[in-house]
């Protein structure tokens, strides 16, 4: 067993181990055991298809000893690459928790073992990079992993963090349209990531009324011009966003329609405010 093969085994056996025993300690009346091993299948079958689809697309490179990219990770997106870390982390914590309370577990502790599985996977991923000759190990995107992971939880605890969520858009840049990048994920430029705010969440109680529930506010960031080296410049957006959970309908599948919906930007007014001001009639 090589190296690499050592460490999937090793993060897939520890996060099984770790449901597994939790979820067979203390009262488990309420935990459904058959969902939650459709949970651990599914996890299983997410990782492996997860790992080809990486490995087609960023792991092609000559492999190599483990090492750090300590220099051009701080570079070639300007950083952007860290939010789409923080947002995809934050992405899974949330669908993997949800799953959890779907089998029966308790929120608090979902929301636990969907960040267990999230940075499990993209520790796993950044683990990868470093022996890949082409990337290298990042604590920049470790660290972004680990936020993300943890957000949904402190949103939990917090309630001040609960007005405050994060979303993501795709509008293909001219390099894409060039043909110099295979994916719209890999490309920095045509990707948009957005803070929204509920601000219904921060009026005061006699103010809400006032306020639609289903518009919020978007700060959105977003980068041009890369060259790969550490040439490019930021974006700045202020949008209004769709608030598709505050929308009529609580059967579940609605609901759960409406939760996923939300996680997508979708198209608003808007303007971007850096590095020039430009005015949308809709910004995608």
């Amino acid at each position: 067993m090589t190296t690499i093969n050592k460490i999937i085994f090793s993060l897939l056996f520890s996060l099984i181990l770790i449901i597994t025993v939790k979820a067979n300690s203390g009262d488990t009346t309420k935990v459904n055991m058959g969902r939650l091993a459709i949970i651990g299948g599914g996890t299983v079958a997410f990782f492996t298809y997860g790992y080809i689809i990486q490995n087609n697309i960023w792991w092609k490179n000559e492999k190599t000893n483990f090492h750090f990219n300590n220099v051009q990770d701080y570079k070639y997106a300007l950083n952007a690459d860290k939010l789409g870390h923080f947002y995809f982390a934050y992405l899974a914590t949330n669908i993997y928790s949800d799953l959890f309370m779907w089998a029966g577990i308790n929120k608090r502790t979902a929301l636990l073992y969907g960040g267990l599985v999230a940075f499990t996977f993209h520790t796993f991923t950044e683990i990868r990079d470093g022996f890949s000759a082409g990337y290298g190990f990042s604590w920049g995107d470790l660290a972004a992993d680990f936020v993300g992971a943890v957000y949904p939880a402190l949103q939990n605890y917090y309630s001040a963090l609960q007005p405050f969520d994060f979303k993501i858009s795709f509008y293909p840049s001219q390099k894409f349209k060039a043909g110099e990048y295979a994916t719209v994920l890999d490309d920095y430029e045509s990707t948009y990531h957005w803070l929204t705010i509920n601000i219904t969440g921060l009026l005061p109680q006699r103010a809400k009324k006032y306020f639609p529930d289903f518009i919020n506010v978007a700060i959105g960031h977003s980068v041009k011009n890369l060259n790969g080296i550490g040439g490019g410049n930021h974006e700045l957006f202020l949008s209004l966003d769709w608030d598709f959970e505050a929308l009529p309908g609580e059967n579940k599948f609605w609901k759960s329609v409406k939760r996923i919906l939300n996680y997508y930007h979708f198209p608003a007014p808007a303007i971007k405010i850096y590095p020039n001001i430009v005015w949308y009639g809709l910004k995608f």
